[in-house]
């Protein structure tokens, strides 16, 4: 392969139990390496006879690689990645950076993997969260009754901080396996409850999480209005499951949530599939605020959250693959904007509750076609003794595909 491609890199998986664990084709390339790249505890691994150089990874890494990479141009260049290189590792980032043909991967067992076999847990019917890019609030969204997860930690607090957001999540009584240095000599496990969980951990461990009983929330959209934050500038419940319907989330799509209020389309749009991403535009300070908090405890902290007005605060976003406009409808150019930063075939979905509003996705309509849907919804409620209907304002719905 280096005949066809001399500054090929090649990603060696590497497990706790070090230079032991690796295959033969793992360490014939690194004793053939000029130059091997990994943190400095995966250097360590590697004994004198890898007479390669050794070069620890900078922080923060990825902004670095372009140009690690370029000062050993020509070089046999390896890289050490922990366990499978592909699964949450720097195997899938070199990739994005020079494509297939200019990296091979070998990989070992990934820590899930292992984990997965302590526990006896069939691996496929598990979700697992890495915390070594993310957030622990990512783990919310797993949480639901019976269900297990596998949390791939970022650092020795990891188990405390999981500890600590299942307990405020409902999930006090989850059962947590942590399994420490797994495949190596150093192998531990220790276990315990959310609620009173006290335990030292080392730094290299993952935690398997077993939910038990706790409040539970749908990946269907349409959540109650109930598990928001808000101020009143919420999307409500029913209008929101169609509007979303309407909006079609896919794996792996960019929506812009314009006029985000409480951030209830672009929360729910990103629970829909771990892959689906959202940018919300909200205007006031408090409510990017509030929309962060929203985020945070429904388990999507990595929605993007853009303050500002639109039009103008568009302008240099990704290009969306949806368009949601919740708000700002009538403010000059919004519509126009959002409408030619769309990819071909992406749609667009407006709701409208004034009659100003209605005029614009009216005059659109007649334009551009697309559909039309009114909803009033009413919601039984108290009346004395009695239950009554209350009804809500009508909402006109628009929506298009370019």
């Amino acid at each position: 392969m280096r005949a066809d491609n001399p500054d090929l890199v090649t990603v060696v998986g590497i497990g706790a139990g070090g230079w032991s664990d690796l295959g033969g084709t793992g360490r014939s390339t690194l004793a053939d390496a000029e130059v091997v790249f990994g943190s400095s505890r995966q250097l360590d691994l590697l004994p004198s006879s890898v007479a390669a150089s050794r070069v620890p990874w900078p922080s923060p890494l990825v902004p670095a690689l372009p140009g690690l990479l370029e000062a050993h141009r020509g070089q046999r260049i390896c890289v050490l990645a922990s366990g499978d290189p592909m699964f949450h590792g720097i195997g899938a980032t070199l990739v994005r950076l020079r494509g297939i043909d200019g990296v091979r991967v070998i990989p070992h067992p990934s820590s899930a993997s292992l984990a997965a076999a302590r526990m006896g847990w069939p691996l496929a019917s598990l979700d697992v969260v890495s915390l070594v890019t993310g957030s622990a609030d990512e783990v919310r969204r797993y949480l639901n009754p019976g269900r297990r997860v596998l949390v791939l930690s970022r650092d020795a607090s990891s188990p405390a901080a999981v500890a600590a957001l299942l307990t405020s999540a409902g999930y006090g009584s989850a059962r947590m396996t942590v399994l420490s240095e797994l495949g190596g000599p150093g192998e531990s496990v220790s276990g315990g409850v959310a609620a009173s969980w006290s335990a030292l951990c080392d730094p290299l461990n993952v935690i398997a999480v077993e939910c038990g009983d706790g409040p539970s929330l749908s990946a269907v959209p349409g959540l109650p209005d109930s598990a928001y934050e808000t101020d009143g500038q919420l999307t409500k419940r029913e209008v929101r499951a169609v509007t979303l319907a309407l909006l079609g989330p896919v794996p792996g799509e960019l929506l812009w949530d314009v006029g985000g209020g409480s951030g209830s389309i672009g929360i729910e749009w990103m629970r829909s599939h771990p892959s689906c991403r959202a940018v919300t535009v909200e205007s006031s300070p408090a409510r990017c605020a509030t929309i962060r908090t929203n985020a945070a405890l429904l388990g999507v902290p990595g929605l993007s959250v853009v303050e500002g007005r639109a039009p103008a605060v568009l302008s240099g976003l990704p290009a969306p693959d949806a368009v949601f406009i919740g708000g700002g409808l009538t403010a000059s150019g919004v519509l126009d904007a959002c409408l030619s930063s769309l990819k071909s075939g992406g749609r667009l979905v407006a709701n409208a509750v004034t009659v100003e509003s209605e005029a614009v996705i009216g005059a659109a309509y007649a334009r551009l076609g697309g559909s039309l849907t009114r909803l009033t919804v009413s919601r039984g409620s108290p009346v004395g003794g009695f239950t009554g209907w209350r009804t809500m304002m009508p909402v006109t719905i628009w929506s298009v595909t370019t």
